[in-house]
């Protein structure tokens, strides 16, 4: 393992989103502490050049065959190899080219390297929350075999998770997630109807990619979350609550048996969480922008409205059930939110196919690997045909 001095060997994958181009710019602050030795994108070939002809990474990956020849020959004049296909994504997670997997695909698509690089006992900073949605029990039960550490990059998992150290022998009662609430805060179901792909993804506080924006503006980010806090914390159902927090300063609380409450708080900045993944245990300094209470006055909480944002409702139940269910209902999102951003679905219709195909693809109490993908190719099918894309 590496000691305090030698420089850690970050591998990004999914470094052209908004997770991997923030991470870029950590690295980018602490070159005395950490490289960039492998950079993946599914299809942003341009962005992935600039990347690496700035960061002489050991290895690229394009997701996109096609683009092969393009980064090939833009990189030709460096040492960078450059690999293209999803079984080169693969195949690179199980190199011993990097001792940190910085985990930002995002979607149903982490999921095989990610479970890849567990089992080759690397770190992994995890910022694909879906990885452990749909597989949260087999995720994690490699880790503790294969010990690969697992830090949160989510803001919310990653408050949790810092509230925590120290925390090892004493009893959770209930961990608290913090929502924005998103852009349409306090609206109903006759407002909610209307709403298209631009309002959706103005965020009031975050700068996140568009599919987690749009999950954020359906309360479905938060259901996802709860589902992976489950996992990631070794917590049941019902020891998880979430509340409305519209500033956005505290990113989660935990409540011990004896009552007391233990809170993270912060400006609202993804790089933050980043850099406590890629430093942990050590925190490092930096001269990002400092929270001041006196300039915020006021933090407020309520519950979510889970009548008028039923995704969060149909994650819980999904939660509770377990199995293949939320397999399902996060891949049934995943076509919704896709249609809903091309403009082929409503706001409030994406709930409707989510629902649908939960109802419709036969649940599993104990899915395998296979089980899990099986089941997401047939919620994804039944999810495209309801919208017919």
């Amino acid at each position: 393992m590496n000691t305090e001095h030698q420089i850690k060997r970050i591998g990004i994958f999914g470094s052209t989103g908004s997770i991997g181009t923030q991470t870029l710019e950590v690295i980018a602050a602490h070159p005395d502490l950490f490289s960039s030795e492998v950079l993946t994108a599914r299809e942003n070939d341009e962005l992935l050049i600039k990347q690496a002809l700035k960061f002489n990474p050991n290895i690229v990956v394009i997701g996109d065959e096609k683009k092969y020849q393009k980064v090939k020959e833009a990189l030709a004049g460096t040492d960078v190899k450059v690999f293209a296909g999803e079984q080169a994504m693969e195949d690179v997670a199980s190199m011993d080219v990097y001792d940190l997997m910085l985990a930002a695909i995002v979607g149903y698509a982490g999921l095989k390297p990610t479970l890849i690089a567990i089992e080759n006992g690397k770190a992994i900073a995890l910022a694909n929350k879906e990885t452990l949605v749909v597989a949260g029990e087999i995720m994690m039960q490699k880790a503790v075999e294969n010990r690969a550490p697992i830090i949160p990059v989510d803001s919310e998992h990653s408050a949790i998770f810092q509230c925590l150290v120290g925390e090892t022998r004493n009893k959770v009662d209930n961990i608290i997630l913090t929502a924005s609430g998103g852009p349409f805060l306090g609206r109903k179901p006759n407002y909610l109807v209307n709403i298209k792909r631009e309002h959706a993804l103005q965020h009031p506080n975050w700068s996140m990619g568009a599919k987690i924006t749009v999950d954020s503006a359906t309360l479905m980010n938060k259901g996802l979350e709860m589902i992976e806090a489950r996992w990631l914390f070794n917590l049941k159902p019902e020891q998880i609550k979430v509340l409305i927090h519209p500033q956005s300063i505290i990113h989660s609380m935990v409540e011990f048996e004896d009552g007391s409450v233990k809170a993270q708080l912060g400006l609202p900045d993804m790089k933050l969480p980043i850099q406590y993944a890629l430093s942990f245990p050590r925190r490092l300094s930096n001269d990002y922008p400092r929270l001041d209470l006196k300039k915020i006055g006021t933090l407020t909480f309520e519950d979510p409205d889970i009548k008028t944002f039923r995704n969060l409702a149909l994650a819980i139940e999904a939660l509770n059930k377990g199995g293949n269910l939320p397999c399902v209902l996060n891949a049934a999102n995943e076509i919704a939110v896709f249609a809903f951003l091309r403009n082929r679905l409503g706001f409030l219709d994406m709930t409707d196919v989510i629902e649908k195909t939960m109802q419709h693809v036969p649940f599993i109490a104990s899915p395998t690997l296979d089980d899990y993908s099986a089941s997401d190719g047939e919620a994804r099918n039944f999810a495209a045909d309801l919208i017919r894309l």
